[in-house]
């Protein structure tokens, strides 16, 4: 199964959480599973906000990105065919709730559920999971990229 961001064409793939053609990001990679969207991510040692606990910027950054892909996959299965390439999306709005410490040291899953798919919007909500306790949420509004963003060639 091929990742969502491996999907975007060559130009749109420097983001810092998810870009394959940024060697110092993250290279999250988000898949489906049934109609769930699942990322799984192990934060490095510096990604510490105090010993032992991960960083909440890690932590928005990680939930963002999965739900950027989880909105990119949504709509392209909604409104394409397979044959073009699948439309970006960007965040227009994104709310986290810190519910627990996210410890170090183990995998992170983040788990997507699609609420609403319209061509240029979708709205989501992402769950961060270690080692089975939900330690954060984010609701986000993901919206189809403008042009104004796209390199032109």
């Amino acid at each position: 199964m091929q990742a969502f961001q491996d999907l975007y064409p060559e130009d749109l793939s420097h983001c810092y959480g998810c870009g394959r053609n940024n060697p110092h990001g993250h290279q999250l990679k988000s898949y489906w599973d049934d109609d769930e969207t699942i990322a799984l991510f192990t934060p490095k040692s510096f990604h510490t906000a105090i010993p032992g606990f991960v960083y909440g910027g890690l932590i928005a950054s990680l939930i963002d990105c999965h739900g950027t892909g989880s909105a990119s996959a949504a709509a392209a299965r909604a409104f394409y065919d397979g044959s073009q390439e699948p439309p970006r999306f960007v965040t227009a709005a994104l709310n986290i709730d810190y519910l627990a410490p996210t410890p170090m040291g183990i995998e992170l899953e983040l788990r997507g559920v699609i609420h609403e798919i319209k061509p240029k919007k979708v709205v989501l909500d992402i769950s961060l999971i270690a080692a089975g306790v939900t330690c954060a949420k984010g609701h986000m509004v993901a919206v189809k990229m403008p042009a104004s963003m796209m390199i032109e060639a």
